[in-house]
C-alpha cells in the first residue's frame, strides 16, 4: 500500500517541542507540505488546515479522502468534513454532502458564512452552491468499478443486522426480523475501507486549529455520517491547550469523543503521546480489536500519537511539519 512509500527523509525525536507545527494523520505528505507552506507564508491556522485537507480532496488521498472512492450502497460518494478554531471554538462541518469536491472548504464556509455548526445531505450542497462551489460528479471509473464489484459478490461485506434476507449471504432491499438468527459476524476492520485526514495546526503565538476531511467509510448504508465531522470525535481544538484528532472507524469511535477526551486529559497536565494512548484504551476497554488511531499536540509544540492493535494495523504512520525542518517528516508509532 502507497502509504508505506514515502522515504523517512528527516529523523527528529517524537514529540520534539517546535512551533509553528502542523501534525496529521497518516503518511500524506503533500497534505502536511500544503498546510506547512500556508503557514510559513502568514496564513491562518484555519487556513493550513483547509489548504493541507483540500490538497488531499484534490489527490484523492489513498482513495479514503476526496472524490472517487468509498462508495456507498447506491454506488455514490459522499464527503464528511470539519474544521474547528481553537481561539473561537467556532466549528463548521458537512456530512453526506453530495456533489461538490471541495468538503473542507464548505465546512469552512459553514462555519464563517452561518451561525450553525453542521450541514447535512442534499442541503449542505445546496449551500455550498449558493456559496459559489461548483457542483459535479463525485463519482471515477475506480469507485464505479469497486461497486459493481460489490454489487456482483453478493454486496460483501455490508453493515446491516437482524434483517432479511440475511445480508452476510445476499443484497438487500432488507427488512428488520427482531427473531432472525444471523451468525455474528465481525466488524470490517479494514484499513482500507474507511479513513480520515486529520490535521493539526499550531502558530508560533500559539493559535490552535484541527480539521478533517473523508469519503467516509466504503459500502456504508447511504445516509451514514461516521466520526469525521462530529465535534470532539473527529477532531477538537482549545486555542488554550491544544488539539488532537482521530482516524479509523468512526461508528465505534464517535461514541467515546476521543479527541475532546485528549484535549482534555492535555488540560488536566497530560502530555501528548500519554492523553492519545488514555483516548485509545478508553475506547479498547469496550472494543478490543478496532481499528483507530489518534494524534495530539500542544501549545508548547509537543506531539504524539497512539493507535490500537488490529489485525490490519500494527503501527500508525502520521505527518509532522515544524520549525526544525522544512520539510514534512514521517513518525510511527506501535500500536497497543
Amino acid at each position: 500500500m502507497f502509504r508505506y512509500f514515502y522515504i523517512l527523509t528527516f529523523v527528529l525525536p517524537v514529540g520534539q517541542a517546535s512551533l509553528p507545527l502542523v501534525v496529521n494523520t497518516w503518511p500524506f505528505r503533500d497534505a502536511t507540505a500544503a498546510a506547512w507552506s500556508t503557514l510559513k507564508s502568514g496564513g491562518s491556522v484555519l487556513d493550513a488546515v483547509e489548504k493541507g485537507c483540500a490538497r488531499c480532496e484534490t489527490d484523492q488521498c489513498d482513495g479514503t479522502v476526496g472524490f472517487g472512492g468509498s462508495p456507498d450502497e447506491f454506488g455514490e460518494t459522499t464527503l464528511d468534513a470539519m474544521i474547528m478554531d481553537g481561539d473561537t471554538m467556532e466549528v463548521g462541518a458537512v456530512a453526506d454532502l453530495r456533489r461538490i469536491k471541495n468538503a473542507i472548504g464548505v465546512a469552512r464556509a459553514v462555519m464563517e458564512h452561518t451561525d450553525h455548526t453542521l450541514l447535512v445531505g442534499e442541503s449542505a450542497t445546496l449551500f455550498a452552491e449558493s456559496m459559489g462551489f461548483i457542483s459535479e460528479d463525485l463519482t471515477t471509473n475506480k469507485s464505479l468499478n469497486i461497486f459493481e464489484q460489490w454489487l456482483k459478490g453478493n454486496c460483501q461485506p455490508n453493515y446491516h443486522k437482524k434483517v432479511v434476507p440475511d445480508p452476510s449471504k445476499s443484497c438487500g432491499p432488507y427488512k428488520p426480523v427482531a427473531t432472525v438468527q444471523q451468525s455474528k459476524r465481525p466488524r470490517h476492520a479494514n484499513i482500507d475501507s474507511h479513513d480520515t485526514i486529520g490535521m493539526i495546526a499550531i502558530d508560533a503565538y500559539g493559535h490552535v486549529a484541527a480539521g478533517t476531511s473523508t469519503n467516509g467509510l466504503t459500502h456504508k448504508v447511504p445516509g451514514r455520517v461516521g466520526d469525521s465531522p462530529v465535534v470532539g470525535a473527529g477532531a477538537y481544538a482549545d486555542s488554550s491547550v491544544g488539539a488532537a484528532a482521530a482516524t479509523g472507524d468512526g461508528d465505534l469511535m464517535m461514541r467515546f469523543l476521543p479527541s475532546f477526551l485528549a484535549v482534555e486529559l492535555m488540560r488536566a497536565g497530560a502530555d501528548p503521546s500519554a492523553a492519545c494512548k488514555t483516548a485509545i484504551s478508553r475506547i479498547k476497554r469496550h472494543h478490543s480489536e478496532f481499528f483507530g488511531a489518534i494524534i495530539c499536540a500542544n501549545t508548547t509544540g509537543h506531539y504524539g500519537a497512539a493507535c490500537n492493535k488490529a489485525p490490519s494495523l500494527s503501527q500508525f504512520h502520521y505527518m509532522v511539519s515544524n520549525s526544525q525542518s522544512d520539510a514534512p517528516f514521517l513518525n510511527s508509532v506501535d500500536c497497543f
